[in-house]
């Protein structure tokens, strides 16, 4: 692996602790969790979660090793990642990629071979500093399944962390690893494979027309790290993300980046004219007022789901997920 080192980026302020009233955040629970493999040439592979919105991983190996994406969110499911891993490839797993630090992503790091190197940004790597609270923040995501977290007794955390690029040679591919700035989180990690066009992004970029989750800032800095990506990677053609169906890599960017853009202008005319929160809450445009766009209904189809029960879950979470947006903006500006 090598890379460039550049300064770190500051750690911003803790995740926001505030949810809208009635708030209730995606289903993260491993309860039923089984991943499908999607080929996207040979060694390259996502695994996609059967039950929206549960967390996607991927599998991606080279001539000599193989690296996986994303840990899972407890041991058990962890094995499960590597049994997939090895039934995909008889490349040795050699690296595992954390895209960010959240614990559905990172809990299972432990679960791994000490052989395995862990990587992702340093700004995720100093996120994961207190386990006990990162189990309170994911806590919510359980929805009644708490005691899976009894299996998680150690946060291991990245043996390798980069700023801003690094890249890893399994042998006869490359797989970049890249840090825009700041996102759903401060260090989101996205893992690029340039001969397939293929980018998995965590909680950092979704299909287009899924809500994005502002936990630790508001739009301003997360619009300059996409419009950075949208710039480096032009090539990019399909988004694995970390959660729901996969898409057209570019058209996710762009639809974000305008969701985004829209959302900053008008709760800054809110918090201007002297809004509430509230009113804020009210008048701020929601995509999802009355349904998903169409594309994203027809990308639920390959879920191991009725495409009804899909869209209806993915439809509430979308909602929600907007009222913390604004919320979250409103807080950043007022």
């Amino acid at each position: 692996m090598k890379g460039n080192d550049m300064t770190a980026q500051a750690v911003p302020d803790q995740e926001l602790a505030e949810r809208p009233e009635g708030y209730k955040g995606p289903n993260l629970s491993p309860v039923g969790l089984e991943h499908r493999a999607h080929r996207f040439g040979d060694g390259v592979f996502a695994l996609m979660a059967t039950l929206p919105p549960k967390d996607n991983n991927g599998v991606i190996a080279g001539e000599n090793a193989a690296l996986v994406v994303d840990a899972g969110i407890t041991p058990g499911i962890s094995a499960k990642i590597q049994a997939h891993a090895a039934e995909l490839t008889d490349r040795p797993v050699r690296y595992l990629v954390n895209t960010t630090y959240h614990g559905d992503h990172t809990f299972g790091n432990a679960a791994f071979p000490d052989e395995v190197v862990v990587i992702s940004s340093r700004l995720n790597k100093e996120n994961m500093s207190d386990l006990d609270n990162e189990k309170r923040q994911r806590t919510g995501n359980m929805y009644g399944a708490e005691a899976e977290f009894d299996a998680v007794t150690r946060w291991r955390t990245p043996d390798v962390v980069f700023d801003d690029f690094a890249e890893v040679d399994l042998g006869g591919r490359i797989v970049q690893l890249w840090q825009f700035g700041p996102g759903n989180g401060p260090g989101d990690t996205v893992v690029y494979v340039p001969d397939t066009r293929t980018v998995w992004t965590g909680n950092y970029i979704c299909h287009a027309g899924v809500a994005p989750m502002l936990l630790q800032g508001g739009p301003e800095p997360y619009l300059a790290s996409l419009r950075k990506l949208r710039e480096t990677l032009p090539d990019m053609a399909i988004v694995v993300p970390g959660h729901g169906p996969m898409g057209d890599a570019r058209e996710a960017v762009d639809w974000l980046i305008g969701y985004l853009e829209q959302l900053r202008d008008e709760v800054a005319a809110a918090v201007a004219a002297g809004r509430t929160l509230e009113q804020t809450q009210e008048q701020v445009t929601n995509p999802w007022a009355e349904t998903l766009a169409p594309g994203l209904i027809a990308a639920l189809g390959d879920y191991a789901v009725p495409v009804e029960f899909a869209t209806q879950g993915l439809l509430t979470l979308c909602r929600d997920l907007h009222r913390l947006n604004v919320l979250a903006t409103y807080r950043s500006m007022s």
